[in-house]
């Protein structure tokens, strides 16, 4: 039995104050037996034309611009009214969505071919066709502040080869296109509404998909309506479809029971038990691609995209603290005291459920001791300040204080400061901050869960972080469809991110999805997107 330290002590207090809310392990370890990559709510129940569903959002997303978005919830609004050139299945395969078919690489890697869809129109009823998919990826590679830029770097020059087929150049071969065209990078929009409204294309999006853009009321809430000109319009079912932001966990839990929200996002394991116990109630858990962790500002000085520079923090001018602060985490203890056994402890981007999971990488336990002395070693003065950025949620709250009594007894002492979500983007971009307590949903390729928020380059490199080692692991990734190979760089660029940590990995989530038994054929994949093409109210 390990013996309890002040620190255990500590942790021990916010695990009794905690308790009534994060239910007991064995209760929030149950959510395991759910788990898969994919599912369907109210699967085998039949959906009747008609009638509106009200999804309660966990954040407010930010610009509804395939190009420039950056947030999870704005996907989850992007599923459901901008389709890709590509999607993912239950199972986490990628299939063609907007294009007939997989692409066709040429034999040296740098030109792929993609057949289109005939016969479809976008949400305005102007054609979609190889015109527009060329509109949209150069716009996704040029737009200055595209969110998409580094996900397509590569890419030289999209062609149109005729109506229903593009040719894509690649200065290099690109390992991750395929995937990086199954998210926001492969979303096409009308080049009429693009010409139309150019950068506030946000404020009235048109894209192909089963539901159009009506309204928005800004940190309220988002109107879909049925399209009248998609596809396949036949397998659509809802007249409206109402996102509604209710960042506090437990409000959305109590919306759904109360019945003024049909649908939640992101159930928190903590209320899981409540849920279930309710008659008029389901869940559907999947394993996240994605990852939680804490974001530090090792270089961000002058901005996301600048030159790093010095950034006058002690976790920044110290990569011994860096290390003192990851050793002082017990990610075990978080997933325990925070989620109630919910989340499954990491230290590394690349969720279980990914073919190229290292399986047999394991995370350094809590390491009091080591921490202690990489603090002296460091010859900073104690206790030493942090400051840590988060969201304004409970649970972000529990964790932020349940990661600022673990550091404590190493000798740091961490500020919380909740920000609301969209705000500290824009913080975290500025280089205003010092800690980052956020997360990423995750993608198929790993090149999305890493790429972005650590290259050099990286379009999300809102660390300021530059290794030219990490650059070179990740560029050779990038242009090698060996599997084996690509799985063992990845290895290797962990490695060189945990041992600099600009990132500091927490725990992989499981996305738990609450629904009205009333709902029928709501698709959640591992990517914890809701798909509402095909659902409804139950009763068809």
């Amino acid at each position: 039995m390990r013996r309890m330290t002040t620190g255990g002590v500590a942790l021990l207090a916010i695990a009794m104050m905690l308790a009534a809310g994060c239910g007991s392990s064995d209760e929030g370890g149950s959510t395991s037996a759910d788990q898969t990559s994919g599912g369907t709510v109210g699967k085998g129940t039949p959906a009747k034309k008609g009638g509106e569903l009200t999804v309660g959002l966990a954040e407010d997303p930010d610009q509804l611009d395939p190009t420039l978005a950056r947030t999870f919830v704005g996907r989850i609004v992007f599923a459901n009214m901008c389709e890709k050139l590509y999607d993912l299945d239950e199972n986490l395969e990628i299939v063609p969505q907007l294009a007939s078919a997989l692409p066709d690489t040429s034999g040296d890697g740098k030109t792929v071919t993609i057949k289109l869809r005939d016969g479809i129109k976008f949400n305005d009823g102007t054609t979609f066709d190889a015109a527009a998919v060329k509109t949209s990826l150069d716009r996704h590679r040029t737009l200055e502040e595209s969110g998409r830029a580094s996900e397509l770097a590569p890419v030289s020059g999209v062609k149109v080869v005729d109506q229903s087929t593009v040719e894509i150049k690649l200065s290099t071969p690109f390992a991750p296109l395929t995937a990086q065209l199954a998210d926001r990078a492969g979303m096409v929009m009308s080049p009429k509404q693009l010409s139309k409204l150019g950068e506030k294309f946000a404020t009235n999006p048109v894209c192909v998909g089963p539901f159009k853009y009506a309204s928005r009321s800004e940190g309220d809430s988002i109107v879909l309506e049925r399209a009248p000109n998609y596809y396949d319009a036949s397998k659509v079912k809802l007249d409206t479809l109402t996102f509604k932001v209710i960042v506090e966990s437990s409000a959305r839990a109590s919306n759904l029971r109360s019945g003024d929200v049909d649908v939640i996002d992101r159930l928190e394991p903590t209320d899981l038990p409540t849920i279930k116990k309710d008659a008029k109630l389901q869940t559907l858990a999947v394993t996240s691609l994605g990852y939680q962790g804490l974001t530090v500002n090792v270089g961000n000085k002058d901005g996301l995209g600048k030159p790093p520079g010095k950034v006058n923090t002690p976790l920044a001018s110290q990569p011994k603290l860096r290390e003192a602060f990851d050793a002082a985490i017990d990610r075990k203890g978080i997933a325990k005291i925070v989620y109630a056994n919910g989340v499954e402890p990491a230290c590394g981007p690349i969720s279980p459920v990914n073919p190229l999971h290292d399986d047999s990488a394991e995370c350094p336990g809590r390491d009091v001791p080591k921490a202690k002395q990489l603090v002296q070693e460091s010859g900073a003065k104690t206790p030493v300040p942090v400051t840590m950025m988060l969201n304004t949620d409970a649970v972000a709250l529990r964790l932020g204080q349940t990661i600022q009594a673990m550091t404590k007894e190493a000798g740091f002492d961490v500020k919380l400061q909740p920000t609301e979500f969209t705000s500290a983007l824009d913080k975290g971009d500025a280089g205003e901050y010092d800690t980052f307590q956020i997360g990423w949903s995750g993608r198929v390729d790993p090149d999305g869960d890493i790429y972005e928020f650590v290259a050099g380059k990286g379009s999300q490199n809102i660390a300021g972080y530059q290794s030219d080692e990490l650059d070179g692991l990740l560029n050779k990734a990038r242009t090698t469809n060996d599997e084996a190979e690509r799985k063992d760089l990845y290895k290797q660029a962990v490695a060189v991110v945990n041992r600099d940590r600009p990132l500091i990995y927490l725990f992989h989530e499981k996305f738990i999805t609450g629904a009205s038994k009333q709902v029928a054929g709501l698709k959640v994949f591992g990517d914890g997107l809701m798909r509402f093409k095909e659902a409804g109210l139950a009763g068809g």
